[in-house]
C-alpha cells in the first residue's frame, strides 16, 4: 500500500471486518516470502547507527556536482522504489543517492517504536557519510510526504549538511495534519499501538493492507486515477511480505510517525526550499502553501498529476526542479 497518508478509521475497520481477512492473515503469515529485488540499480550499501540500526541505501556516485539524496514516503509499503524515476534521471549526470528508511526495504525491521526522531537520525547518518565521500560537500535532499518534516528536521538540527531541500507532496499544509502543535511531539497512541502489536489483531489487519487489493485501491486514491505505476504496485507487494514488515507500519497507523510541528519546521527553514505537489486524488489540500509562496527562498510549484508527479510527469518534476537549483546562488564546491 502506497497510501500518503494513514487509513482513516473507517477503512481500517472495514478491511479488519472482512470475511476473509483472518484466513488472508493466516495465508500472509504462513507464506515463505521470495527474497525482496533491489528496488534501484548501483550498488545496495548500508550504515551501521548506535541508535538506528542499519540503514540500507542505494548509491551511484558517479558524475560530478553536489551529491543527490532522495527520501521516501511513509506508508504500509514504503520503499526507495517511490524515488525511481528521479533516481534514474538524475544519475546520468550526478551523484544521487535513495535511503530505505528504517522498517522499509532492506533497512533494519525490528519491533521497536518508530518515530519521526529515529527517522531524522537516520537521515542524519546516510547524509554524513554521503558527505564523507564526497570531500565534506553538502548535499540536495528530496522527500516525500510525511518525510519532508523529517528532512526539515534534519536540516534545522544539521544546517552545515544541506544545500537545498525540495518536497513532494509533503505534509504539513493541510488542514488535518498542518502541525502547528507542540515541537518535537508525534500523533501517536500507545492503545493503538499495543492492540495492534496483539497476535491476531495486527496481522489480521496488516494481511489485509497488504494484499494486492488494497495496495491497488490505496495506489488510486494516491494517484487519483485508476491509472497507477504497476512497477510501484509489484515492489509495494514485495516489500510488505518481508520478515518483520509490519513493525513501522503499525507506528504509522496508531499514529507515531506523524509529527505535532511539522508546519513550524517549515516555517523555520532558511536554506533555497522547493516545493511540489498535483491537483489530483485524495491529496490536494494545501491551504497552508500560501503562506510560504512569497518567500524569497521557497519555490512551490503544481502539477496536474496525483501525489507522485514523478511516476506521471517526470518531465515536468524535474524541469522545474532544475530550474529551481539553476536560479539560486550557494556557496562554491569545496575542493
Amino acid at each position: 500500500m502506497c497510501s500518503l497518508a494513514r487509513p482513516s478509521g473507517r477503512t481500517l475497520l472495514t478491511l479488519a471486518a472482512s470475511a476473509g481477512t483472518l484466513a488472508l492473515a493466516r495465508h500472509f503469515r504462513s507464506e515463505t516470502a521470495d527474497p525482496l529485488p533491489a528496488a534501484l540499480p548501483g550498488t545496495r550499501e548500508s550504515v551501521a547507527d548506535q541508535q538506528v540500526g542499519s540503514i540500507s541505501y542505494y548509491a551511484s556516485p558517479e558524475g560530478s556536482g553536489r551529491p543527490l539524496l532522495l527520501i521516501h514516503s511513509i506508508n504500509a509499503a514504503g520503499s526507495a522504489y517511490e524515488t525511481r524515476p528521479l533516481y534514474l534521471h538524475y544519475r546520468e549526470t550526478r551523484p544521487v543517492y535513495a535511503l530505505d528508511l528504517p522498517g522499509f526495504g532492506f533497512s533494519e525491521r525490528s519491533r521497536r517504536r518508530y518515530t519521526p526522531r529515529l527517522m531524522a537520525e537516520a537521515i542524519h547518518a546516510v547524509t554524513a557519510q554521503i558527505r564523507a565521500r564526497h570531500g565534506g560537500d553538502p548535499v540536495d535532499a528530496m522527500a516525500i510526504s510525511l518525510s519532508c518534516a523529517y528532512l526539515a528536521k534534519a536540516c534545522l538540527a544539521r544546517p552545515a549538511d544541506y544545500a537545498t531541500l525540495g518536497l513532494i507532496s509533503p505534509t504539513g499544509f493541510d488542514g488535518r495534519l498542518s502541525g502547528e502543535g507542540p515541537p518535537d511531539g508525534h500523533r501517536g497512541r500507545d492503545i493503538v499501538r499495543g492492540l495492534l502489536d496483539r497476535p491476531l489483531v495486527g496481522p489480521a489487519l496488516f494481511g489485509a493492507l497488504a494484499s494486492r487489493v488494497s495496495i491497488r485501491f490505496f495506489l488510486e486514491k494516491t494517484f487519483g486515477a485508476t491509472k497507477i505505476d504497476e512497477g510501484l504496485l509489484d515492489y509495494a507487494y514485495a516489500t510488505a511480505h518481508q520478515p518483520g514488515a509490519e513493525h513501522a507500519p503499525y507506528c504509522f497507523i496508531a499514529g507515531h510517525l506523524f509529527r505535532t510541528d511539522s508546519t513550524l519546521l517549515y516555517d523555520r527553514l532558511r536554506l533555497p526550499v522547493w516545493m511540489i505537489h498535483g491537483q489530483r486524488g485524495d491529496f490536494v489540500d494545501y491551504r497552508l502553501a500560501p503562506r510560504f509562496a512569497d518567500r524569497r527562498n521557497w519555490r512551490i510549484d503544481t502539477v496536474p498529476t496525483g501525489a507522485l508527479p514523478q511516476f506521471e510527469r517526470l518531465r515536468a518534476v524535474t524541469a522545474y526542479y532544475d530550474s529551481f537549483l539553476g536560479a539560486i546562488r550557494l556557496p562554491p564546491r569545496q575542493g
